[in-house]
């Protein structure tokens, strides 16, 4: 398989945002293939958000293979058609483009509510911090999104309507993933959330609750604080 990897930026240019959003989601997919443990994650994660320019991100994945071009998510699932005579407006809210593809707190915190697009991949990372993902209101890129999780002696707490299905894959450490109830039967037309990743004395916890507002569907909530 050829490598088509593009040219590399110039080691003394400023690293942006985005650049260490993609560093930090090749160490998140190594501690999930195994290659590298906790502590060392930790260790490239203080390292990755101490980083200024290209020349100190670059070493931080040396030793990690090239991301596939075919990503190494699930098999995409086309967004869900019409669905005549459905009694929910889930049909409406699937499709379109994620409002954005990580959120982090490093002690700190970050919330997203209300009318908010999840992406089809979802990254959220709390260390030493907290976060809220509210998806009762949300609108969903695909019928299926994956939301990973890292918590790192932190948490994070994901809301779900009624009706949703819910996926939980998580692997805790000292740690936790943990839904306290079911979602119920599967709406007419209603995405399925897949939540994975890793909780090190953490947790990420799933909870089902109806709307605050939104006639015609059971899925509700408010905004984002901080975004990355």
């Amino acid at each position: 398989m050829s490598d088509e990897r593009p040219e590399k930026p110039l080691p003394e240019l400023r690293a942006s945002d985005a650049d260490r959003d993609r560093v930090m989601e090749r160490l998140r997919d190594a501690v999930a293939e195994g290659r590298l443990d906790m502590e060392e994650f930790e260790e490239r994660l203080d390292a990755v958000y101490k980083s200024r320019t290209y020349a100190e991100l670059e070493p931080l994945t040396r030793d990690l293979p090239a991301p596939s071009s075919a990503g190494t998510g699930a098999a995409p699932v086309s967004p869900v058609a019409g669905h005549a005579g459905a009694d929910s407006a889930w049909p409406a809210r699937i499709g379109g483009s994620g409002t954005s593809a990580t959120a982090v707190a490093v002690m700190s915190g970050f919330q997203r509510k209300g009318n908010w697009t999840v992406p089809a991949r979802f990254n959220a990372v709390a260390f030493w911090g907290g976060g809220e993902l509210d998806l009762r209101e949300a609108n969903f890129a695909e019928s299926e999104v994956v939301i990973t999780c890292v918590a790192v002696m932190g948490g994070i707490q994901i809301t779900v309507p009624p009706g949703v299905e819910v996926d939980l894959r998580g692997i805790g450490v000292m740690g936790a993933f943990d839904q306290s109830e079911g979602t119920g039967p599967r709406q007419p037309g209603a995405p399925r959330v897949v939540v994975t990743g890793f909780a090190f004395w953490g947790g990420v916890e799933v909870k089902v609750k109806p709307p605050k507002s939104r006639k015609g569907l059971k899925g509700g909530g408010p905004s984002l604080r901080k975004e990355l």
